[in-house]
């Protein structure tokens, strides 16, 4: 599979972007899809997660009831929306892909196979 993350740029703090993350070389319909961040000097972390069985969505604290994860199986796309973006949002944001991925391995980066190349988000104050 491979990953190609779009749509990272400068905002300003409240403002909103939308991230997306299109597939190719598999159907992601049977792969949990997820984005990560990495600030510079921090290690990357998890964001968000859909997962292909039910459905269910996860978000990390930080970014709960502002950030949005989606996914469009026939457009084969996983989609991130963030809205009342702050600086600390200030990171280079990647989408990455897993099966058999167990729920308690969701957040973690080795749970993931495939990853995409990374987009720059900057919030600016």
């Amino acid at each position: 599979v491979q990953l190609q993350a779009s749509g990272g740029g400068l905002v300003q703090a409240g403002g909103s972007l939308r991230l997306s993350c299109a597939a190719s070389g598999r159907t992601l319909s049977r792969l949990d899809m997820a984005w990560f961040r990495q600030a510079p000097g921090k290690e990357r972390e998890f964001v968000a997660v859909t997962r292909w069985s039910g459905g269910r969505t996860y978000y990390a604290d930080p970014v709960k009831g502002r950030f949005i994860i989606s996914r469009d199986n026939a457009k084969n796309t996983a989609d991130l929306q963030m809205n009342s973006l702050k600086p600390e949002d200030t990171a280079v944001y990647y989408c990455a892909a897993g099966s058999s991925v167990i729920l308690s391995n969701v957040r973690s980066t080795n749970a993931y196979h495939y990853w995409g190349q990374g987009t720059q988000v900057t919030v600016s104050s």
